[in-house]
């Protein structure tokens, strides 16, 4: 489990791949001015919550409440990113006096259902899974693109990026039971969540795996949420445009309505030390577990 900076605390979930590690540049970035608790799915390897298949998608949703017990956290800032929007959401609606802001950033509606594309890879997710990977940059290339006009920059965030995705690999086997665990879920009326929310997406076009019109869903069904679109980005802009995605969270958290700051950060004492660090650039040495 990662927790560094201090400020306003933040938990950062992750999407499909399950990986905290694939969400860096954000954890870094938003560690800058906040608190940012984040960790990788409970039925990765290198994680250090307990995961039983039996319970599927409740695995998740009860691993936010343990990762924010031993943070000592009473509540935060609840962020799902892709498909851990559907966890925050979950959260969101059956912990609400836990959650004092909620953001979902180019994440999957909890009325989402796998599209033909997505049905293909699931039938032989291991067998299939080259042609997926072999298949992404050419997605994921438009908006690479516009993040980044610059062919250096360009090349400079596809190393970095391609090298924090090859060590900490993602498994085509959990991302494909992850989905049937979300299809077997029965989700809360999302009209629980009392929390002031934020729906982020990249520009129409640009998202090329989640569409800003599935994530724009959430809306509707939410009275008090909106929408904010992060300039140049597509469904990578946590990680492509980190600072303006912590400009934006800034700007949401200093709003007014919700939990104030002081009972955001209200602690209750924690089952384990918190890891200490001296800046967000450093999130090797945070705490893990």
């Amino acid at each position: 489990m990662i927790d560094i900076g201090r400020g306003e605390p933040v938990v950062l979930i992750p999407g499909l791949q399950g990986r905290w590690e694939w969400m860096q540049p954000a954890v870094e970035g938003l560690a800058r001015r906040h608190r940012v608790v984040a960790f990788s799915l409970c039925d990765e390897r290198t994680s250090p919550f307990d995961c039983d298949p039996l319970l599927g998608f409740e695995n998740y949703v009860r691993q936010v409440g343990e990762a924010m017990d031993r943070a000592g956290l009473r509540a935060a800032t609840i962020i799902g990113v892709s498909y851990g929007g559907l966890i925050a959401t979950e959260f969101a609606a059956r912990c609400p006096e836990r959650v004092t802001r909620l953001v979902l950033a180019s994440a999957l509606p909890t009325d989402w259902t796998p599209d033909r594309r997505a049905r293909f890879y699931l039938r032989a997710p291991r067998l299939l899974s080259p042609a997926f990977v072999i298949t992404a940059p050419l997605r994921l290339q438009p908006e690479v693109q516009a993040a980044f006009p610059a062919v250096a920059d360009r090349l400079r965030f596809m190393v970095t990026h391609g090298w924090r995705v090859a060590t900490a690999p993602m498994s085509p086997k959990k991302m494909a039971r992850r989905i049937a665990w979300a299809e077997q879920h029965s989700f809360a009326d999302a009209a629980r969540i009392e929390a002031p929310t934020l729906v982020v997406t990249g520009e129409p076009g640009l998202d090329r795996v989640v569409p800003v019109e599935v994530s724009r869903r959430t809306v509707a069904r939410l009275g008090h949420a909106r929408h904010v679109v992060l300039p140049r980005t597509g469904h990578l802009g946590i990680v492509t445009r980190p600072e303006s995605f912590r400009e934006l969270m800034d700007a949401f958290l200093a709003e007014d309505g919700g939990t104030s700051r002081q009972d955001a950060g209200t602690e209750v004492p924690a089952r384990q030390p918190r890891a200490q660090s001296a800046g967000a650039s450093a999130p090797a040495s945070a705490a893990r577990g």
